[in-house]
């Protein structure tokens, strides 16, 4: 069945308002969560289950193969939990001699996956049900099947054009020798299988038993690095956040090594620019937010690895208030300048938020990184790998170059907003680069601007891409268009065919006398629900 699922009309989806709330890229993880809740489960117990049925309806952005980061509000105080995996021992710098870069996609882009890691520690330490009856929404639709979503489809379709050769993944989603299309029926009962043996033994076969086993097979197999050993090493960590407040709203974000830290510097420096003058479409506005982000992304690529690599400059004195203030001075109101990051590539994630009537707020990320990740998937098992290892450099001297048992340089940020320190907002914008940028727009329009949380994501975005090019909607007035153009910025109107390169947020904001106000992001399938 082929039917147009074109975005012809713009739409105004309303904000949902209710007690117990979740909100994410897909409706059926979205009604996963929900019936958690329903079942007397806590926000962590909601956003766990539409994490696991997120990587059965959605493979294109996560699997079972993913890293994931949560920020958490446990209805008295914060918590960041960092569950991105390390390179494997063996990827010493020697290992990747002669070449000018990671690869992108295959076995040498695969790090140890972390999510499931993830889902496991959060459920120990703050769910109310059992890894089972969590992990039973997803077991049902992976067996089952369930009907493939538009936007999912047409990524889908992308993915298996540039990964079929991959190891693994024409068996696992390319079913008849083809990615199933918007509404044809997709199960996958080896990853159903994979979920039961997660949820019988809380996770363990995935890192020290028979999952982790098949796992190093295939990689030998394969002569890749990729051990049992480096699997078992894995652990979670309760990392905190950093913080950078404006006016009297805090931003919280995961510590390197994410990209969540720009976020922080671009508020940082917008703290000391006139954007308080301008409206949050104002052309004024959006430079001034672009030119921040230009020089947050300049250290960020310079600068930011795995924390404990990161040691001239710290993590500190990239956003100690001095620092970001006198890195606004460079900020011309009126021209565009060119610091000079380089060209990031587009990303595959989910990201979901949940809240429940006890206070709980959960902010919760996981990826692959590119669409499908590595396109690596383990035989009999449904697990399809991340390409985490990409984010390396092999700059020598670079405090991310590529070393064993080492974090790379991760994307995905979860983000957390508190007011005089009581939980206000808890957010995400997926998609690679796309995401700091989005958390700067996402905290001004509803912390300073006002804006409700589904007029702030049905707004049109913008994203910087290097250089002076920046990327937009369509939606964003000619006149704006040509005012940005005027003060030196080279625009690039994106179609909705390219729109994932803005990303997909969910937002859910706790409303002044009790309760929630979630929105899902239009630009994907999501949903946001609750009761």
């Amino acid at each position: 069945m082929n039917f147009r699922h074109d975005a012809l009309y713009a739409s105004r989806r309303s904000p949902v308002l209710a007690e117990n709330v979740v909100a994410t890229s897909h409706p059926l993880a979205t009604q996963a969560g929900v019936a958690m809740l329903a079942k007397g489960g806590n926000a962590v117990d909601a956003a766990i289950a539409t994490a696991a049925v997120l990587t059965v309806v959605e493979p294109t952005g996560c699997g079972l193969g993913s890293d994931g980061f949560c920020i958490l509000w446990d209805g008295e105080k914060l918590h960041g939990l960092n569950s991105s995996g390390s390179s494997p021992a063996a990827w010493t710098p020697e290992r990747f001699a002669g070449m000018s870069e990671i690869p992108f996609r295959g076995w040498e882009s695969v790090t140890v996956p972390g999510a499931i890691a993830a889902w496991v520690e959060l459920i120990d330490k703050f769910g109310k049900l059992d890894l089972e009856t969590v992990l039973a929404p997803a077991i049902g639709y992976a067996e089952a099947g369930f009907s493939v979503s538009p936007v999912i489809g047409t990524l889908w379709a992308k993915g298996a054009e540039m990964l079929g050769e991959q190891p693994g993944f024409a068996e696992a989603f390319m079913p008849g020798g083809r990615a199933p299309r918007a509404g044809e029926r997709f199960a996958n009962p080896a990853q159903a299988d994979s979920l039961r043996k997660i949820a019988a033994t809380g996770g363990r076969v995935f890192y020290e038993g028979e999952l982790a086993e098949k796992i190093a097979a295939f990689a030998a197999e394969h002569g890749a690095a990729l051990t049992v050993e480096d699997m078992a090493a894995h652990r979670p960590e309760w990392c905190g956040t950093i913080e950078t407040g404006f006016d009297d709203g805090t931003l919280h974000e995961i510590p390197p090594n994410g990209q969540g830290i720009a976020a922080l510097m671009a508020l940082g420096m917008l703290e000391h620019t006139g954007i308080r003058d301008h409206g949050p479409d104002d052309p004024q506005a959006l430079h001034l937010q672009i030119e921040a982000i230009k020089v947050a992304f300049a250290d960020l690529y310079a600068y930011v690895a795995d924390r404990g690599a990161m040691t001239a400059p710290t993590v500190e004195d990239l956003i100690a208030p001095d620092y970001l203030k006198a890195r606004a001075a460079l900020i011309d109101p009126a021209r565009a300048q060119h610091p000079g990051p380089g060209a990031p590539k587009h990303g595959g994630t989910v990201y979901l938020t949940t809240a429940d009537a006890s206070g709980m707020m959960v902010s919760f990320i996981q990826s692959n990184y590119s669409g499908f990740g590595s396109g690596v998937v383990v035989p009999g098992t449904g697990i399809s790998l991340q390409n985490r290892g990409a984010g390396f450099t092999l700059e020598k001297g670079h405090q991310n170059d590529v070393g064993p048992r080492k974090r790379p340089f991760h994307t995905i940020i979860p983000g957390f907003v508190t007011r005089n320190g009581a939980p206000e907002m808890s957010f995400g914008v997926m998609g690679g680069p796309m995401q700091a940028q989005g958390h700067v727009q996402m905290m001004l329009r509803t912390q300073l601007w006002g804006q409700d949380v589904q007029t702030a994501i049905d707004a049109p975005r913008w994203r910087f891409v290097a250089g002076a090019e920046v990327a937009v909607e369509e939606a964003l007035p000619v006149e704006a268009q040509a005012q940005l153009a005027g003060m030196g910025h080279e625009i690039k109107v994106e179609t909705p065919d390219s729109a994932f390169g803005f990303g997909g947020a969910q937002l859910i904001r706790k409303l002044p006398g009790g309760g929630y106000m979630a929105g899902s992001d239009p630009r994907k399938d999501g949903q946001a629900a609750g009761f």
